[in-house]
């Protein structure tokens, strides 16, 4: 089974249950159009986690506003830590999606952070690019990649990056104040989307080395310099 994780992060920024909602309706829809359910049904879409026991949940407003409303009053939630909602989805052929993160809050010190984990039965291949745009232009994140086990190992082990860090993966986004730091030299070429910031499509999913060098180039450009602390924005 095939194992890849798209992952969005982002600084402080406090938002209603109703705006938070909004982004979930956005960013499920953008993942079902990049990729629909096999045999042409839905995503069954359940919540999951510590907040509750599993509840069915559909992909619209008043139904996500209610799932993020029940995570709200389970008795360890705080909004100065915000809402971490997690949906677990099911199309019937093996294949998963599991969507979440914590968002919504206006933290100093702690990124808010949104990771689709896809898992399949085979080698199929994935839309990365357009599950990372779901993503991108649902949450508004300063940084966002897809990676899996290989490259975030090849990361942290060869290019000294912590797991916090900023960095992107195979595919990855720049917010427009780190996308305007990339330098013309870097190899990947860019897509402006609707957030201003830009994806590039880095490397093949099975060359983590090639992930590895465009990380260190950026980083050396300081397009992935951490927020500084404590956080007060969103971007860099």
């Amino acid at each position: 089974m095939g194992r890849v994780v798209v992952r969005a992060f982002w600084g402080p920024r406090e938002e209603t249950v109703e705006e938070l909602a909004a982004r979930w309706a956005r960013t499920l829809d953008g993942v079902a159009r990049a990729l629909p359910p096999q045999g042409g049904g839905a995503w069954s879409l359940r919540r999951v986690g510590a907040s509750g026991a599993a509840a069915v949940v559909t992909p619209d407003e008043a139904s996500l506003t209610a799932a993020l409303r029940a995570v709200q009053a389970a008795d360890d939630w705080s909004s100065g830590s915000g809402t971490d909602l997690r949906l677990l989805a099911e199309d019937g052929s093996g294949r998963t999606l599991e969507l979440g993160g914590r968002a919504g809050a206006a933290a100093e010190f702690v990124l808010m952070a949104m990771l689709l984990t896809v898992r399949t039965p085979g080698d199929e291949k994935l839309p990365y690019a357009e599950l990372l745009t779901a993503l991108a232009e649902g949450w508004d994140p300063d940084f966002a990649g897809v990676v899996d086990d290989d490259v975030l190992d090849t990361l942290e082990d060869d290019g000294d990056f912590a797991p916090s860090d900023p960095a992107i993966g195979w595919a990855g986004y720049l917010s427009p104040g780190r996308a305007a730091l990339v330098p013309p030299e870097f190899p990947a070429g860019g897509t402006a989307l609707a957030t201003g910031g830009v994806l590039l499509d880095v490397a093949a999913p099975d060359d983590p080395a090639a992930v590895l060098r465009a990380n260190l180039l950026l980083r050396d450009a300081g397009a992935l310099r951490p927020l500084s602390r404590p956080m007060d924005r969103p971007h860099l």
